[in-house]
């Protein structure tokens, strides 16, 4: 006489059922039950995925584990063995709850509620029950925690302090949108995340108003360690002036600014780079800083120093300015046309 194989007394929070008996015979009756599916389970895989209904099992019904049985000897006589795994299709809430840290390495302890249903319950099987072993509810839960605690760690240490510290909302919603994706590679969608409490050490708590003004972890970190070694050497009577003078002024005392980069003088004649205090060009011997005051050669363009009357480089003579025969107005030396009449010059 056939048995009947069903999930019996299935309370409001369980997930997930094994079926005791692994002897399955053809003609068996499943019975599965409205928000429930039931996996075929054999040798670490899951096979053939049932759904709400009243199934008589066939070889037909039963396609994919027909396939692995027909490579063993005696595939049609029963009973044959197979683990069948009963899980719930509703929704179900998780808590979560550990410690990280930011990326500034803030101690970060946070806790909260996660909910979340099976999607592809063949996935489920392979990948969480039969894969992590977690066949009761109990260490579904277990295991479910430790996989959100994880990756939820890996998240925020991505985020400063200010980001996350009394945001429950904002990285409610950051968390969800970076769970999402790991959930559904096990074959769980991810419905909502929401933090409960987000908490750091007292010595944290007191920088974050400075870090949200913009003061690097740094610079905090400096001030806080000026604050304590003062009230430190406060309580040393024979401290405060021997020991005060040498550790507090170098506290004070900011980081020093990068050094400014070197300026550098192009040399007029030869293009060579050259420091900004060089009076001549070392790879050619032309002067550099009086060449910036003086006229550029009309004929080859060569800066000469101020004062010249010829060319340094040419010797064509050098004028400080040309007046236009038609109109009056001052040219610059070595122009062709007046920029005031446009009257051709000499």
């Amino acid at each position: 006489m056939p048995k009947v194989i069903e999930w019996v007394g299935a309370k409001e929070d369980d997930i997930v059922w094994r079926y005791p008996r692994e002897d399955i015979a053809w003609g068996d009756i499943l019975v599965v039950h409205e928000y429930e599916a039931a996996v075929f389970f054999r040798d670490g895989k899951a096979y053939d995925v049932f759904r709400a209904g009243r199934h008589v099992l066939t070889t037909a019904n039963l396609p994919l584990l027909t396939k692995a049985l027909s490579a063993l000897a005696g595939y049609d006589k029963v009973p044959f063995r197979a683990t069948i795994i009963f899980v719930s299709l509703k929704q179900f809430q998780g808590r979560f709850g550990a410690q990280g840290q930011t990326k500034e390495l803030a101690p970060l302890k946070f806790y909260g509620s996660f909910w979340f249903r099976i999607e592809e319950p063949n996935l489920f099987v392979n990948e969480v029950v039969g894969g992590q072993g977690a066949y009761t509810t109990g260490s579904l839960q277990d295991f479910l925690r430790g996989y959100f605690n994880e990756r939820l760690i890996d998240t925020l240490n991505q985020y400063s302090l200010t980001e996350v510290y009394g945001k429950l909302d904002e990285t409610s919603f950051l968390a969800k949108n970076a769970l999402y994706d790991a959930f559904k590679r096990i074959g769980l969608e991810l419905i909502d995340v929401k933090f409960e409490g987000i908490d750091t050490t007292p010595e944290w708590r007191d920088r974050i108003f400075f870090l949200r003004t913009g003061v690097s972890a740094s610079e905090v970190l400096r001030m806080q360690t000026v604050q304590k070694t003062a009230e430190s050497l406060s309580k040393s009577p024979g401290a405060a002036v021997g020991a005060g003078v040498v550790v507090i002024p170098p506290l004070f005392q900011p980081p020093a600014p990068a050094a400014p980069a070197q300026q550098i003088t192009p040399c007029p004649k030869c293009g060579f780079q050259n420091p900004s205090t060089a009076k001549f060009c070392s790879n050619c011997g032309a002067p550099l800083q009086a060449a910036a005051a003086g006229l550029t050669c009309p004929k080859c363009g060569t800066a000469n120093p101020a004062g010249a009357k010829f060319c340094i480089n040419c010797g064509s003579p050098l004028q400080s300015s040309v007046k236009c025969p038609k109109c009056g107005s001052e040219v610059q030396p070595g122009a062709k046309f007046c920029q005031n009449c446009g009257e051709k010059l000499a």
